[in-house]
């Protein structure tokens, strides 16, 4: 990745208004360009592991850089990061892989975040009945260098409905996502190996990805 994309950010965060970025639109283009070639470079490195990840279309997977403001009371205009859906995200209730970028603050995240009730549901289900395998996935070496278990966001108090209160996955049943993140430095993500080196993390976490997907 060039260093001139993770600028552009910068700057934008700067300058979140419409005429900045009105004046900017070739470099954020050109920025935009640069993280759809990084992309393209990861899904190969990918593709090692996850043949069905070839179908993706670097472009297409690039969430849009315009925030929608109308609910919130922030109202600036756009997001100050890049980020892409690597089969996770933009409405897909299918476990995937989600890379942020964000001068600071880029990470790579894998699993699946806000499913619908009906999904929710049926993990918990494949959770309860098969925790021993679920169990192994998180405790794998690979799985531990790069996580530090699953996102704890929204958790639920008591164990939902439908489930018994000593489950032996009680706590895991009370998660409302079920992803992890691993954070991704600057000087990482300007390095020639960092799409084989993020490839490696996004490895780490198929075991789980293909366990929520299993449902």
């Amino acid at each position: 990745m060039q260093s001139s994309t993770l600028q552009f950010l910068r700057n934008l965060e700067k300058n979140n208004n419409r005429d900045w970025f009105n004046e900017n639109k070739t470099i954020y283009q050109e920025a935009q360009q640069d993280v759809v070639y990084f992309v393209e470079k990861l899904i190969e490195e990918m593709a090692n592991f996850d043949e069905e990840l070839v179908k993706l279309d670097a472009k297409k997977s690039l969430f849009r850089i315009y925030r929608d403001t109308r609910f919130s009371k922030d109202k600036s205009p756009y997001k100050t990061n890049f980020g892409a859906s690597l089969g996770m995200g933009k409405g897909s209730q299918k476990a995937g892989y989600y890379l942020h970028i964000e001068p600071g603050k880029s990470f790579l995240g894998g699993g699946i975040y806000m499913p619908e009730p009906s999904v929710l549901k049926a993990i918990r289900k494949e959770i309860s009945a098969f925790g021993e395998e679920f169990k192994m996935i998180l405790e794998k070496d690979d799985f531990r260098n790069y996580f530090r278990g699953l996102s704890v966001e929204d958790k639920l108090k008591n164990v939902p409905q439908g489930f018994e209160k000593d489950d032996k996955m009680a706590e895991f049943l009370k998660l409302k996502h079920f992803i992890v993140t691993h954070p991704v430095s600057d000087d990482l993500l300007l390095s020639e190996s960092a799409p084989k080196e993020i490839a490696n993390v996004y490895k780490a976490m198929k075991p789980l990805v293909d366990f929520l997907n299993a449902i």
